[in-house]
C-alpha cells in the first residue's frame, strides 16, 4: 500500500442510529478540540471536507420506524451511508487518507462501502468498542442500527443495508473486535459462529494491551494490503470518556487506548480511520472530544519522544 501524507476530514453528523441523540454534534466538538492543527503539527496536509448531508427525522420517517421497530430510521440511515460512500470513494481516488468523524456507529456501513471500490473488500478491520455492534434484525433488542454495522459489513443483516456496499465490504478473517464488554445474547451466538477474532476486556486484563495489540494487528493485516480502524469512544472507561451515549464501566484506560493506537500506527498499513459516538451533550467541558483528538493523533504517529 502506498503512503499518503494527505488527510481528508469527513464529518457525519448523524445520530438516528442510537437511542440517545446528540452524537450529531460530535464532528463539530472534535474539530473545536483542535484536530486539524494537531494533525498539521505532525506533518500532514489536512483538508477538511466539511460534513456530508444527513437527513433528520421527518413525520413519514417516524411512521416507518413505528411500523418497523427492528430497524429504526432505516431510510435516513441508508441515505446517510450512501452519501458517505460516495464521499469516501472520491477522497480515496484523489489520494487522501479518509478520517471520518461521527456521528453514531451505523455510519461504518457507508465508510466500508466507499472503501470497497479501492480495496475490493480485501481490507482488515480493527473494531474498538465496548459493544459488538453485531446484531441483526432477528437478534436486536432495541432496533437501533448502530448496534448492527459490524454485522452488516461482514455480510449479515437487512438486505437494504447490505446492498449499500454491497456487503461484505471487509475480510471477515481479518476482522478483530477489541475492548468489548457488553454483548447481547444473539450477538454472542453470531460472533461465535463467525471468523471474527474477539478480545474482551477480560483478555486485555490477562494478556495486557501490548500483547493484544500485537495479535490484533497480525490478524487484521495478514494477507491484506489495507487496514481500517473503527474507534467507538465508549471503548474507554466512562471515567475518562464521559461524553458518550452508551457508557459501560470497566473499559480501556487512557494509556491502554493510546498504546493500542500507537502500535497500529507502527504497522504502517493503516488506510482509513473513524472516531464515533462522541456526544457533547453528555460531556464535561469537551473532555471526551479532546481525548478523541489525542487518540487520533496517536493513530497518526504522535509519540512522547
Amino acid at each position: 500500500m502506498e503512503y499518503t501524507n494527505k488527510i481528508a476530514i469527513i464529518g457525519v453528523p448523524q445520530d438516528l442510529g442510537a437511542s440517545r441523540r446528540g452524537v450529531d454534534m460530535g464532528p463539530s466538538a472534535i474539530r473545536v478540540a483542535g484536530l486539524k492543527k494537531k494533525l498539521e503539527t505532525l506533518g500532514y496536509q489536512v483538508n477538511d471536507f466539511g460534513n456530508i448531508e444527513c437527513q433528520d427525522i421527518e413525520i413519514s420517517e417516524k411512521e416507518e420506524s413505528i411500523k418497523n421497530p427492528k430497524l429504526k430510521h432505516k431510510k435516513n440511515i441508508i441515505n446517510t451511508c450512501t452519501n458517505l460512500k460516495k464521499t469516501v470513494e472520491q477522497v480515496v481516488s484523489d489520494g487522501f487518507f479518509p478520517l471520518i468523524l461521527g456521528g453514531d456507529h451505523s455510519l461504518t456501513i457507508g465508510t466500508m462501502a466507499g472503501l470497497k471500490k479501492r480495496t475490493n473488500g480485501k481490507i482488515g478491520i480493527i473494531w474498538i468498542d465496548a459493544h459488538g455492534d453485531f446484531n441483526t434484525v432477528s437478534t436486536t433488542p432495541s432496533g437501533n442500527i448502530h448496534g448492527m454495522p459490524f454485522g452488516v459489513i461482514t455480510g449479515r443483516g437487512d438486505k437494504d443495508l447490505l446492498e449499500i456496499g454491497p456487503s461484505p465490504t471487509v475480510s471477515e478473517k481479518n476482522s478483530v473486535l477489541i475492548a468489548v464488554r457488553d454483548l447481547d445474547g444473539g450477538e454472542i451466538d453470531n460472533l461465535i459462529k463467525s471468523q471474527i477474532t474477539t478480545f474482551t476486556m477480560h483478555d486485555i486484563d490477562e494478556l495486557g494491551i501490548a500483547e493484544v495489540s500485537r495479535r490484533a494487528i497480525d490478524i487484521a493485516c495478514k494477507e491484506v494490503d489495507y487496514l481500517h480502524v473503527s474507534f467507538d469512544i465508549d471503548a474507554l472507561d466512562p471515567s475518562v470518556a464521559p461524553g458518550t451515549g452508551t457508557p459501560v464501566v470497566g473499559g480501556l484506560t487512557y494509556r491502554e487506548a493510546h498504546l493500542l493506537l500507537e502500535n497500529i500506527h507502527k504497522s504502517g498499513i493503516l488506510f482509513s480511520f473513524e472516531m464515533v459516538e462522541v456526544n457533547p451533550t453528555l460531556d464535561v467541558r469537551n473532555q471526551t472530544a479532546k481525548l478523541a483528538v489525542d487518540l487520533i493523533s496517536s493513530a497518526f504517529g504522535k509519540k512522547i519522544i
